[in-house]
């Protein structure tokens, strides 16, 4: 990201934010604690395993099975709370890894730097908007470093990338685009219930905290991302993944402006979210970006094209696969027209026909993004550096996402307050 926007803000009426420097803890070993231990949050919990010096040390969640097993998962060494204040309190721990559902994650995230700890936040960042600038001053008020958990910009695949496209070699991006598709139950978030699920295991008052009441509902709680009550939809939980990519590659942050379109069409009777969703995004540094996703078919997986001038380069998770542009420069079906003197002139002076160049693929070897992008942040963490993604890429990629969704239910363009760092004041929902 570019100086100016990865280390200060500028907030109407509200003066500068800088990004602060921050006291690494005192010792080699930095404790964790886990605000929530869903399905993503064990993928990370054993990434945490992973990294030098980290231990989890206490983890809380709305059902009592997740408990158990992230217990199990640290040999028993972490302590099992009842409420996520607990790890708040608790003087002993460096940092909190807030996997909760995104209604709870703005709170979560502002109270744990409130509280002198160090955060990574799963994506997204937020659940609206604004509230990616009140977990900004909190930032700034807390001198604690924050990490927004989009981790492929920690793969060797998208840092070559980026090298490739701050060399120069695709010349002039004007075009990138990006999917995220899948056919089956499971990609589209129908996930299996526990058998053992039921009020007694499941505490559906601190599920929903401030989202609206509803009775108990199994669906809901192990399901949620396909509910706007609690999740974004396609939106905040993939196309915030590619918005990350796309903005670090490219230096940049929020679009000028977003129309989409979305509907539901296959899994209407267990949702309230599109399966299906397209985006075209306009960038003001000069390039558009298209996002498209649909749960009802999986062609094209996942994966990022970006056009330019001189090159094209299809960015996947472990390849790279460059093209360069065939120049080719004829209007031979337009001079046919003219007097063949003039036609065989013209076509000698200006005809461009370059030769074919193979694609150039690499294969990429290294560690697992999440792997690579949790002992990212523990290293900023115990050496005082920067986050490798900050408040700022995370209230932006998210924003993109909240664009998206109000574009596609209102059927407007949606356009980007670059002073305020917010929606158009006449377009906010």
């Amino acid at each position: 990201m570019p100086s100016d926007i990865s280390r200060r803000i500028f907030l109407a009426g509200a003066g500068t934010l800088a990004l602060p420097a921050f006291a690494a803890p005192p010792s080699a070993r930095t404790t964790v604690g886990m605000i929530g231990v869903g399905a993503r949050a064990h993928q990370v919990m054993e990434s945490i395993k992973k990294a030098p010096g980290a231990e989890i040390v206490s983890v809380c969640d709305a059902y009592t099975g997740r408990i158990t097993r992230a217990v199990a998962r640290t040999d028993g060494r972490a302590k099992a709370v009842a409420n996520y204040t607990d790890i708040l309190g608790d003087p002993s721990i460096d940092t909190v890894f807030v996997m909760s559902p995104d209604h709870w994650h703005a709170r979560h995230v502002i109270e744990s730097l409130e509280a002198g700890k160090h955060v990574y936040c799963e994506k997204p960042l937020t659940y609206t908007v604004d509230e990616g600038l009140a977990i900004a001053r909190a930032v700034g008020r807390s001198g604690k470093l924050l990490q927004v958990g989009s981790q492929g910009i920690s793969s060797p695949a998208e840092k070559m990338a980026e090298k490739m496209i701050q060399e120069g070699r695709l010349g002039r991006i004007t075009m990138v685009r990006a999917n995220y598709n899948r056919n089956s139950a499971s990609g589209a978030w129908i996930y299996p219930i526990p058998p053992d699920a039921s009020p007694d295991t499941v505490d559906w008052k601190k599920f929903l905290g401030a989202a609206p009441k509803r009775p108990f509902d199994l669906a809901r709680f192990f399901r949620w991302r396909c509910y706007k009550d609690y999740s974004g939809g396609i939106a905040t939980d993939l196309f915030v993944h590619l918005c990350t990519t796309i903005h670090r590659l490219m230096g940049t942050g929020a679009p000028q402006d977003v129309m989409a379109v979305g509907d539901l069409y296959r899994w209407g009777d267990s949702r309230d979210v599109p399966d299906t969703l397209n985006a075209i995004l306009r960038y003001r540094e000069g390039f558009t970006v298209t996002l498209s996703s649909t749960f009802n078919n999986g062609s094209g997986g996942t994966g990022f094209e970006f056009l330019g001038t001189e090159g094209s380069l299809a960015v996947g998770a472990r390849t790279l696969v460059f093209t360069a542009e065939r120049k080719t420069e004829s209007t031979k079906w337009v001079t046919d027209s003219w007097p063949d003197e003039l036609q065989q002139a013209y076509e000698s002076a200006n005809a461009v026909r370059s030769p074919r160049i193979e694609p150039e693929e690499t294969k990429l070897r290294g560690g697992d993004a999440t792997d690579l992008h949790v002992e990212n942040f523990f290293t900023a963490v115990r050496d005082g550096t920067p986050s490798v993604e900050d408040v700022w890429a995370g209230h932006y990629a998210a924003a993109c996402a909240h664009m998206v969704n109000l574009s596609a239910t209102s059927g407007r363009r949606i356009a980007w307050d670059f002073k305020a760092h917010r929606l158009m004041k006449t377009q906010r929902s």
